[in-house]
C-alpha cells in the first residue's frame, strides 16, 4: 500500500486541536483542584477528599491524552519525513502508529468524560436530594 506525503498532513490540525482541548481540560480540572484545596482546608469533609481523589485521577488521564496525542503527532511527521525521503513502507507503517496512537488517546480521553460525567450526576444527585429535603 502506497499513501501520498498529504496523508499524514491531514492528522496536523485535528491532533493540534485535540491537544488545545485537553490542555483546556488540564487547566480546568487544575484550577477545580487548588480551589477544592482551599476548601478542604477550611471544612475537612470526606466529600472534598474524594473529590479530589476523583480529580486526581483525571489529570493522570488527561496527562495520558496528551502524551498519546504528542506521540501520534510525533510519529505523523516522521512518516512524512519517511514519504518525503521515499521510504514508502517504513511511512506508511509510521503513519499507521500514530492512528493507533490518536485511537488511543481518543479513548482515554472517552474514559476521563466519562468519569467527569459521573461526578456531575453525583453533585446533581446530591443537590435534588437536599431541594426534595426543603420542601
Amino acid at each position: 500500500m502506497t499513501i501520498a506525503l498529504e496523508t499524514p498532513a491531514l492528522l496536523f490540525s485535528a491532533t493540534s486541536l485535540i491537544l488545545l482541548a485537553y490542555t483546556n481540560r488540564f487547566l480546568t480540572v487544575a484550577s477545580i483542584v487548588r480551589g477544592l484545596k482551599k476548601n478542604y482546608q477550611e471544612n475537612q469533609t470526606r466529600s472534598i477528599l474524594l473529590e479530589i481523589k476523583n480529580l486526581s485521577l483525571r489529570l493522570k488521564l488527561i496527562r495520558q491524552m496528551q502524551m498519546y496525542g504528542v506521540l501520534s503527532l510525533f510519529f505523523s511527521v516522521f512518516s512524512m519525513a519517511l514519504l518525503f525521503s521515499d521510504i514508502q513502507d517504513w511511512g506508511t507503517y509510521l503513519f499507521g502508529l500514530s492512528l493507533l496512537l490518536m485511537l488511543i488517546s481518543l479513548a482515554v480521553s472517552f474514559w476521563e468524560i466519562s468519569i467527569s460525567v459521573k461526578a456531575l450526576q453525583i453533585h446533581l444527585s446530591d443537590l435534588t436530594e437536599e431541594a426534595s429535603k426543603k420542601s
